[in-house]
């Protein structure tokens, strides 16, 4: 059973460094990846998730409900401390680098959740709210925050639009975009939540706040300090780029169109 939730609020939000939004991606010699060459930043929803935990702090900083801490964790090679330093420089108090082989994949959402799984699970762990983006731009997986709810056993509130944590710090209230709309749905912490475009605008890191990232803290691990094997299932055989779009013609009458459909095989 876990103890009785203290006032103060304890935050971990997952962030992944990931290929710039505004770059090109394109597929690499070889055609089994795309080119890392290029420019790299904080997966946009994760940095929407940084933002909300920044939110949640100012909003009940004088109520039973306040933040204590924002915790910041990435999981991948040496250049991922880049990723922690900018959440550290949004506002993060400490941050947790779980370091891989520069050379190795990109970690499967499973293997992601287990080792999120472990850092919570460490002995005296304080984590109440785990906030991450609903999927990171470059897998588009949108598993990560599902699967490890599912292994800790608790509730979530998935692509959220809004985020209100009640003042007696025990319950959150998301509302959520569905097919049909909006959807509010309410679960006592701890609890994941994943989040979407639209909850906030993340803020610039100011210089002073860059400069204080640098003496912040950043705890190293590795997959063996938490005991899972991050091996992975899947292989990619190949990727290419989608086929070039060709242009278009003018017919002058139906029948013109139905004979060249017939012609094209597309009738």
């Amino acid at each position: 059973m876990r103890p009785s939730l203290p006032s103060l609020l304890n935050i971990l939000v997952p962030v992944k460094r990931s290929i710039d939004y505004t770059i090109k991606v394109r597929v690499a010699p070889g055609g089994q990846g795309v080119d890392q060459s290029v420019k790299h930043s904080m997966n946009p929803f994760d940095e929407i998730a940084v933002e909300e935990a920044l939110r949640l702090r100012a909003k009940h900083l004088k109520t039973g409900a306040k933040v204590d801490k924002i915790t910041v964790v990435s999981i991948g090679g040496a250049k991922s401390v880049e990723t922690l330093r900018t959440g550290l420089a949004m506002g993060a108090d400490d941050a947790i680098h779980v370091k891989l082989d520069d050379s190795a994949p990109s970690p499967e959402p499973l293997a992601v959740a287990k080792l999120l799984q472990s850092i919570i699970a460490r002995p005296n762990s304080p984590y109440d709210l785990v906030l991450l983006g609903k999927q990171s731009i470059d897998s588009d997986a949108s598993q990560t925050g599902q699967i490890l709810a599912g292994l800790l056993g608790w509730g979530q509130g998935t692509f959220a639009s809004t985020v209100n944590v009640r003042d007696d710090g025990k319950s959150v209230e998301v509302t959520r975009e569905i097919d049909g709309g909006l959807e509010t749905v309410e679960g006592t912490l701890p609890m994941i939540i994943t989040t979407d475009l639209r909850l906030n605008e993340p803020r610039y890191a100011s210089l002073p706040n860059i400069m204080k990232a640098k003496k912040k803290p950043i705890e190293t691990l590795s997959p063996s300090d938490l005991s899972v094997d991050v091996t992975p299932r899947l292989e990619t055989i190949t990727l290419s780029e989608p086929a070039k779009r060709v242009g278009g013609g003018k017919v002058a009458s139906v029948e013109e169109l139905v004979e060249r459909l017939k012609k094209d095989g597309l009738a």
